[in-house]
């Protein structure tokens, strides 16, 4: 009795420990968020002080005919404007004519010599204002040197109110930022006392009830004993063993039909196993048995895949998409979401902007709000990698990544998954028909025939394989 109430407890223990390690996660990229977006309002406002400031010396040079120089700007600037207001002016005396045409129809030639003495009145306006708009400027040899240096004292006033405004915009983000870094630190601080108090539970646990730790190396991510699948009387899997090192990019290579994506399915629980034992290294301190997690938890495990047939959200644009992805991540409950409360507003944008950096680090910023439909296949498998980041995982599983794709795409992949692998920190546990793709970008490959393992170990020796030749080849 007492080992099945610390089991319940040990499970409700750990799902605890998972959301408060997602909290303490989010808060990290949400005050990185609040920083980027405040450092982007603060130098907007200091641009637009600037500009507002530049044209008001400019506005008070051309009132006083003295060149500064963005006078000419604000010179073109008033002739647009003049142009604008006459062209609507035009545009209205063209409707007059066009309705006192329609009323009297017999007085057209009246209207048509009224039209044109209007037209001609206007156009002379016009002149006027543009001679107008163009200042008599001083020369310097004139008697112009007092206009000159009143502007330069006036210039000295606009430039010291510009700096005190400056100083007020600096100092009023230099406070925000330094609350937002106190309220930040304070949330950092309960959420790892209570991160601790956790910890301490489970290792209490443990202490009663021993945890095996399977014997798995410390370099070993993903260990599969004696995995079985059967459909019936059809063994797809018969009794595959391999172990998958932390950081690597292990391959799984066979026939059509060896049970390849039957593995996968295994390991993220769409398949329950016949038999065997699945062991994962979660990070350093935690192994778990995948044997007993639900398939809906493999993602909060760190675990995420992708699938031989493009499996996208249609009726979404491709950031939807890559927020869909994400849906492991948000802590706000089902009446948070239902109210859309600003926690949930908050995580929308944090995960937004994580989106767009992932989209734009994948080269697919431009498709960021098309939706799916009628884009290229290779855009599509990029579309689905980019959505296996969402959510930080630490074993990334694709089938069939290059399938479909042509030789300058495939190349592209390669590069795009050694980048994930190598920035992300992850591990990639692939399978592939492209042996020019496995054999490039692979660290080890694992080869099966009918679900048997026949061979494991680096591409080359792989290659060198009769074994595997006569599988692929049927060699005898």
């Amino acid at each position: 009795m007492a080992k099945m109430i610390d089991r319940q407890l040990l499970k409700l223990l750990i799902i605890l420990d998972e959301r408060i390690t997602t909290k303490n996660h989010f808060f990290s990229q949400y005050h990185t968020y609040l920083l980027d977006t405040w450092s982007t309002k603060k130098q907007m406002r200091l641009d637009d002080l600037k500009a507002a400031h530049a044209k008001a010396v400019c506005r008070m040079a051309y009132r006083m005919h003295v060149h500064c120089d963005d006078l000419d700007q604000e010179i073109e600037q008033r002739k647009q404007a003049i142009e604008e207001k006459f062209k609507w002016k035009h545009k209205a005396l063209t409707q007059t004519l066009r309705r006192k045409n329609a009323k009297y129809p017999k007085k057209s030639n009246e209207h048509q010599t009224w039209f044109q003495a209007q037209e001609a009145h206007l156009h002379s306006l016009k002149l006027k204002r543009m001679e107008r708009v163009v200042p008599t400027l001083v020369n310097a040899n004139d008697s112009s040197v007092a206009s000159q240096e009143s502007l330069g004292a006036i210039e000295a006033k606009e430039n010291a109110i510009l700096s005190v405004k400056e100083q007020k915009i600096e100092a009023h983000y230099a406070r925000k930022i330094a609350s937002l870094n106190l309220r930040t630190e304070k949330k950092r601080q309960r959420l790892m006392l209570w991160e601790k108090k956790i910890k301490d539970w489970i290792h209490t646990i443990y202490q009663r009830n021993p945890k095996d730790d399977y014997g798995l190396g410390e370099d070993i991510i993903l260990h599969v004993e004696n995995l079985t699948m059967r459909f019936g009387g059809l063994v797809a899997v018969d009794q595959l063993s391999f172990d998958v090192k932390q950081g690597e990019i292990f391959g799984l290579i066979g026939p059509n039909g060896a049970g390849k994506t039957t593995v996968f399915n295994c390991i993220t629980k769409f398949y329950r196993p016949a038999g065997g034992k699945m062991i994962f290294r979660k990070s350093p301190v935690d192994v778990i048995e995948l044997n007993d997690y639900p398939v809906h938890r493999i993602v909060r495990q760190g675990i995420i895949r992708t699938f031989q047939n493009v499996e996208l959200v249609w009726e979404l644009s491709v950031i939807d998409n890559l927020l869909v992805a994400a849906h492991s991540r948000f802590h706000t409950g089902f009446f948070g979401q239902l109210l859309h409360i600003p926690k949930l507003r908050h995580e929308e944008a944090v995960l937004r902007q994580k989106a767009m950096h992932i989209l734009e680090r994948l080269g697919l910023l431009a498709y960021m709000n098309a939706i799916p439909y009628g884009l290229p296949y290779g855009i599509l498998k990029r579309i689905e990698l980019a959505r296996t980041l969402m959510v930080d995982p630490k074993l990334i599983i694709l089938d069939e990544p290059a399938a479909g794709l042509n030789d300058q795409e495939t190349r592209e992949l390669a590069g795009i998954i050694r980048d994930i692998r190598d920035q992300n920190d992850v591990t990639i546990f692939l399978v592939e028909h492209d042996m020019g793709l496995v054999m490039d970008i692979c660290d080890t490959v694992c080869a099966i025939s009918f679900g048997k393992k026949i061979a494991i170990g680096s591409p080359k020796e792989i290659q060198a394989n009769k074994t595997v030749r006569d599988a692929y080849l049927g060699e005898e």
